[in-house]
């Protein structure tokens, strides 16, 4: 960790937009390291386009800072960011046909030589997650919801990033799935690395440890606090949210 960094990501001022369309609107956030945090807001509050920019996608034309232990990423390049720390899991994880996992795995640990870890790595996150019998195969090809979000956890624990942005990692599952994939969070957590969970339902946060909640609402955070914002999400929305921002 760089000295002056206090927090594994940093964000200041962050704006992004697609052509007239204005979505992230003056974004602000700081993740200490060993902490996890959640973003919790509307369909189409900018939740996935925050994750988009931070990892550099071209669509948008963005402006501001954000920090990865210290170092400043904007402007930098995708594989550039990645080098820098930051790993995101997607919602919606792609398949890869002809691509085995230790296929994957392998082009990671290539990339990074410097990174003496990796086999280490790999041994363990497979033995945590049960991962042999799918690491062989193609990344993602005829794997269920769950198993796709295993796979991601997976690659997550063999990256050992700084930054980890989990973007709706719950989406699509069953509740067994969604409480696996909590416990996967949970088992990530290290002094080394600050999570953050994006997510519309705050079902996935009754299985883990948050330490800080964050509403986001039109392009910014309007609220941050502890658990008692997920159980005020769950009885009323966020239409007390959307109308203090109109």
């Amino acid at each position: 960790m760089s000295e002056q960094a206090s927090s594994a990501l940093e964000v200041k001022n962050l704006k992004a937009s697609i052509g007239d369309l204005e979505i992230l609107n003056g974004f602000d956030l700081a993740v200490p390291f060993g902490e996890v945090h959640a973003i919790m807001g509307p369909n189409g509050s900018g939740k996935s386009t925050l994750s988009h920019v931070l990892m550099g996608k071209s669509d948008y034309e963005a402006s501001g800072e954000a920090f990865v232990d210290g170092v400043n990423i904007m402007g930098m390049t995708v594989d550039e960011r990645s080098r820098a720390g930051l790993y995101e899991a997607f919602q919606y994880p792609i398949e890869i046909p002809g691509v085995s996992l230790d296929d994957l795995t392998a082009e990671m640990a290539a990339s990074h030589p410097s990174d003496t870890g990796f086999d280490d790595r790999i041994e363990a996150a497979s033995n945590r997650l049960d991962m042999d019998r799918f690491r062989g195969r193609a990344v993602n090809v005829g794997l269920s919801g769950g198993e796709k979000k295993r796979s991601e956890m997976y690659l997550l624990g063999v990256a050992s990033p700084k930054v980890a942005i989990l973007d709706e990692i719950d989406s699509g599952l069953d509740i067994d799935a969604v409480r696996e994939v909590a416990d996967m969070v949970e088992a990530m957590r290290s002094p080394n690395v600050g999570i953050v969970v994006i997510t519309h339902y705050s079902r996935i946060l009754r299985y883990m440890s948050v330490d800080r909640i964050h509403v986001m609402v039109s392009g910014r955070i309007v609220k941050s606090g502890g658990a008692e914002i997920a159980e005020e999400l769950e009885a009323d929305g966020y239409t007390n949210y959307q109308a203090a921002t109109t």
